[in-house]
């Protein structure tokens, strides 16, 4: 027992005892101090525990876009509701971001994700964050886990390209949202894994759903959920807001949506323009057959001052062009469907066979979404642009 020991001796003990809390402290302080010398000077870091240190960015390309950590909320946890419940305020023509993990099928509507920037969920045992940036019109889910540990994430306040950058309450490290990359902080150089999801019209989600669940306006703030505050964005000329990077010219419009993908390392885009007129794209990646299926009846989120009353930009998804060993190419069809050539069989555009020879097959999803063409360009400068590039 430590009270039968000589004096002396415990004395000295108490003496190591401290040197060591001291060794410890002055390491654990210098290595915040080092950690806040590396902060970037162009922006306001004092409330941050982000180790600066440990970055893959300049930081001059970081601009401030709203002026604080958490400014917009991000939900954790969201209040969920029905499709009936959920039709009492969204409209057919609604945009929404659509998960189904496992046979569960989630919504996500931009009316609320405008407002909130991102949502922390867990869809059966995958977390996710559902995540959307106005700026940029970029719609992507990922899985919250890194190194096994559930992340939980918030809007940091600060835009790289006009993009969202989002940080993680665990290590308050921060991430880009277009990419999932880690820019600086523990977790710097990290790609998060993307959860497949697409931008759909609540008509179809319901349709395809009518058992899944919606995010509900019940979220804990009071917001304008359906009103768009960038009004008539989407079709604005000159340069976008807060971004100061070189504009690609190859598309006349620097806000032109596009569905764009990084495949084995090639980045692609494909104008909706070119979509809408066309309705199918076949095309060839490296290696890899693809096809992009185009449908109408979404509202674009970032146009009029009402979400439902935007013009029709309509969405669109790409998927593998190969199945069973055989190479599909597409068409539309009489009813305003998809045909492959090879077999005959109707498809529809979430690439699934209905009808004919390959009734009930599925094409293997891209991971492809649709973002304003300068956002992209910005990230994905060498990217090949489906109908301009020859």
């Amino acid at each position: 027992m430590l009270k039968t020991l000589p004096l002396r001796t415990l004395a000295l003990l108490l003496c190591s005892l401290a040197l060591v809390v001291a060794v410890i402290s002055g390491s654990l302080f210098v290595d915040a101090q080092a950690a806040q010398n590396c902060a970037p000077g162009n922006l306001r870091t004092s409330n941050w525990k982000t180790d600066f240190c440990n970055n893959n960015v300049d930081f001059n390309e970081i601009l401030v876009g709203n002026p604080s950590k958490d400014g917009i909320p991000s939900v954790t946890d969201p209040r969920m509701e029905t499709v009936a419940e959920a039709k009492t305020w969204l409209v057919d023509r609604s945009p929404v971001i659509a998960l189904d993990i496992d046979g569960e099928a989630r919504a996500y509507p931009l009316a609320i994700l405008m407002w909130h920037e991102i949502a922390n969920d867990q869809i059966g045992d995958l977390p996710v964050a559902v995540t959307f940036c106005p700026l940029c019109n970029s719609a992507i889910a990922y899985d919250r886990r890194v190194d096994e540990a559930v992340l939980d994430f918030g809007v940091s306040g600060l835009l790289r390209n006009s993009d969202l950058v989002m940080y993680d309450r665990q290590t308050e490290t921060w991430w880009q949202q277009l990419t999932g990359e880690g820019l600086a902080g523990q977790h710097a150089g990290v790609l998060l894994d993307i959860v497949p999801s697409q931008v759909i019209s609540f008509g179809s989600y319901a349709q395809r759903h009518a058992d899944g669940l919606v995010m509900s306006r019940d979220t804990g703030f009071s917001r304008q959920y359906g009103m768009n505050p960038y009004r008539g964005y989407d079709s604005r000329a000159g340069r976008p807001f807060l971004f100061d990077g070189e504009i690609d010219t190859r598309l006349p419009l620097p806000v032109e949506h596009v569905l764009a993908a990084n495949i084995d390392d090639i980045a692609v885009a494909y104008p909706f323009s070119i979509l809408r007129d066309a309705g199918v794209i076949n095309d060839v990646v490296g290696q890899m057959p693809l096809v992009a299926f185009y449908q109408g009846g979404v509202a674009s989120a970032l146009g009029d001052a009402v979400i439902d009353n935007a013009r029709d930009i309509g969405t669109a998804g790409l998927y593998r062009a190969e199945l069973d060993g055989m190479t599909l190419e597409f068409a539309l069809d009489e009813s305003g469907g998809f045909v492959d050539a090879q077999t005959g069989s109707g498809w529809n555009a979430f690439g699934e066979a209905v009808s004919g020879e390959m009734a009930g097959s599925q094409l293997e999803w891209i991971n492809a979404f649709p973002h304003f063409w300068f956002a992209w360009a910005a990230f994905y400068p060498d990217t090949m642009v489906y109908g301009a590039d020859g």
